[in-house]
């Protein structure tokens, strides 16, 4: 199949989609499924503690999240791939929330020290402290977490953050920049990450 009978797949799939087509969304995700994994892979990439989550089950974790909206409100292929990035977020942090909870005693209590477990629970700890900064962003200026969203979770590029959020180049580049600071600020620690392309 050509690349521009693809194309117009995913458009008609995408417009049907927003109409609360299930069978819709259900197409749009086989045709993107490629990319999705690309997008899980960044971003379980970025994670150091351990964990039992993989990139075709956190795919299929994203999928089922939004699989029972009766729309989803994407205008493209970027705008689809920004909206399950940010419901890939949402279940790595609450994956993460879980870890946290059973660390602190949720669960049964451990007896034994170790090391490899601090660092571990450290980074279940830095994760949750950038969504609760990023909520606190939200208040300030929602765009700037779509910002960090598109950029840092789901791995788009400078114009295919432009494209998804229908905003120019110069506006995701400033923005990024103004996020990052931000975030630095409320986290007290080094870069967030990305590069600028």
């Amino acid at each position: 199949m050509g690349t521009t009978s693809a194309q117009n797949q995913l458009t008609q799939a995408l417009l049907e989609c927003r109409e609360g087509d299930h069978e819709a969304f259900e197409r749009v995700v086989s045709l993107l499924y490629d990319d999705l994994r690309q997008v899980a892979h960044r971003q379980l990439g970025r994670l150091r503690f351990g964990h039992t989550l993989d990139t075709t089950v956190l795919v299929h974790e994203a999928y089922l999240k939004l699989n029972d909206t009766h729309r989803v409100e994407s205008t493209d292929r970027a705008h689809f791939l920004a909206i399950l990035g940010c419901a890939m977020r949402q279940i790595i942090v609450d994956y993460a929330r879980q870890r946290s909870a059973l660390k602190r005693g949720g669960d049964l209590a451990r007896v034994t020290f170790d090391e490899s477990e601090i660092a571990v629970n450290q980074d279940v700890d830095q994760l949750i402290a950038l969504d609760d900064a990023l909520a606190r962003l939200g208040e300030l200026d929602e765009r700037l977490v779509r910002i960090v969203e598109c950029r840092f979770y789901a791995g788009m590029t400078e114009r295919e953050t432009a494209d998804a959020l229908e905003v120019s180049k110069s506006t995701v580049q400033r923005d990024w920049i103004r996020a990052r600071a931000w975030l630095r600020r409320a986290l007290g620690e080094g870069e967030v990450g990305g590069d600028d392309g």
